[in-house]
C-alpha cells in the first residue's frame, strides 16, 4: 500500500466527471488507502473496496471511520470477495509498473506498484473480469502508466465488448520507483534515451445497453 498520488488524482478526477448518480453501485478494487472509494462514497454512491493487503484493508476502514463515509471494505484478490454482483462503475488503479522478474513475483510493499516485465500482471486480468461485473451502461475507469501498454488494454476491453477510450492523459516526474530501475526501462526499450517524465492514462470503458 502506498500514499495516493497523481495517478489516484487523475483517476479521482474521471470520476467526478463521470458523476454516478447518488445510490449507483461502485466498486474500487486495490482500494489502498481507500481514496477513491471514498470520493465515490461522498458523491453518495453505495461503494464497495476490495484489496489483497491486510494492512490496505485497515487503513481504508479507518480512513472511512474518521470521514464517516459509508463504505464496504473486503479483503481478497481482486474480484474473488465480490462474484456475482454487478456494479455501475468499476475504478481500479492497479499494480502497473514494469519490474525485473524476481522469479516469484511482488511481495511486501512492492506488491503495491511492481507488475511483471511488462506491467500487466493485474491490468489483463482486470480487463478479462471486470467487463462481466459491469451493469448495462456500466463503466470501468482504470488508470496506469503508458509503459504499460494502453493499446493492449483498450485491445483487450474493445474484445470483450466494451466502448473503450483513452479519457485523460497527463505527464509526471518520474517517483522513486521509476528513478531506481531507469536505467533497466531503457535498456528494454520501455524509455527514450532522453525520456524523463512518464505518462498516465485513464481509460474509460463502457458496456452497451
Amino acid at each position: 500500500m502506498y500514499a495516493p498520488q497523481d495517478d489516484t488524482e487523475l483517476l479521482a478526477e474521471v470520476l467526478r466527471e463521470e458523476n454516478p448518480p447518488p445510490g449507483a453501485q461502485v466498486l474500487d478494487v486495490g482500494t489502498g488507502s481507500g481514496a477513491l472509494a471514498l470520493e465515490a462514497a461522498r458523491r453518495g454512491a453505495r461503494v464497495t473496496a476490495v484489496d489483497v493487503s491486510r494492512r490496505a484493508v485497515w487503513t481504508a476502514r479507518l480512513n472511512a471511520w474518521r470521514t464517516r463515509l459509508p463504505v464496504h471494505i473486503r479483503r481478497g484478490n481482486l474480484f474473488t470477495p465480490v462474484r456475482g454482483r454487478t456494479y455501475d462503475v468499476i475504478l481500479a488503479n492497479p499494480p502497473y509498473v514494469p519490474a525485473p522478474d524476481a522469479g516469484s513475483g511482488p511481495r511486501g510493499r512492492a506488491r503495491a506498484w511492481d507488475a511483471g516485465l511488462d506491467g500487466r500482471l493485474l491490468l489483463d486480468r482486470i480487463c478479462r473480469d471486470a467487463p462481466p461485473l459491469l451493469r448495462p451502461g456500466g463503466v470501468l475507469l482504470l488508470v496506469h502508466s503508458a509503459l504499460s501498454g494502453p493499446e493492449r488494454t483498450l485491445e483487450l476491453l474493445r474484445a470483450a465488448g466494451l466502448k473503450a477510450t483513452v479519457v485523460r492523459r497527463r505527464w509526471i516526474a518520474f517517483g522513486p520507483v521509476l528513478r531506481s530501475r531507469e536505467e533497466w526501462l531503457r535498456r528494454r526499450g520501455l524509455l527514450a534515451p532522453a525520456e524523463d517524465r512518464e505518462e498516465l492514462v485513464v481509460i474509460r470503458a463502457e458496456r452497451p445497453c
